[in-house]
């Protein structure tokens, strides 16, 4: 007999005692009324939340890999939406970041700034980032007066609250 991964409770039924089971995802208006359990994580599932309550995240089209914890850009690719890894040196400013890698011609789930990313690795505490190349970061700002930044990007990303999380601003970006 199959076990289930939530609790029970007993219920009469038509005059008979059941065992019933709350539900962890959702598969609509079929399970209206039915109560509810939170997964494997302690969570509900987005399933089970109403219109517009859920993650900040645009699904959308990778043009290629990118990386979990990378920043990422928006762009109309044959007048598609699509996304890409951000770069200071090419005019890619990040729109948003990924948790989760994602390989070429997937669809990205991507996290506005304003949030934080908690799939980065090795940042100082109480840090400043900004935009690198390739979807990364640096630990400083680049400097304008330098003739080899002319044409880049300089964006700040946010503040470091641990080693693996990055609480992103959209401040927007300068082109030196």
């Amino acid at each position: 007999m199959a076990t289930q991964a939530t609790q029970g409770f007993l219920a009469r039924v038509s005059g008979k005692t059941r065992q019933i089971f709350g539900l962890a995802a959702s598969a609509g208006a079929a399970d209206a009324g039915k109560l509810v359990a939170t997964g494997s994580d302690g969570r509900l599932d987005a399933s089970l939340m109403p219109v517009g309550i859920g993650a900040n995240t645009i699904i959308v089209p990778a043009s290629e890999a990118i990386g979990a914890g990378k920043f990422v850009n928006f762009y109309s690719n044959a007048g598609a939406m699509n996304v890409r890894l951000a770069d200071n040196s090419n005019a890619r400013q990040a729109d948003g970041y990924v948790k989760d890698a994602v390989a070429n011609a997937a669809q990205a789930t991507v996290y506005p700034l304003d949030t934080t990313n908690t799939a980065m690795t090795g940042l100082a505490p109480g840090a400043r980032y900004w935009l690198g190349t390739a979807g990364g970061t640096i630990p400083a700002a680049l400097d304008s007066a330098d003739t080899a930044n002319v044409g880049k990007i300089c964006q700040e990303l946010g503040v470091a609250k641990s080693a693996t999380e990055l609480v992103t601003d959209d401040l927007g970006f300068v082109v030196l």
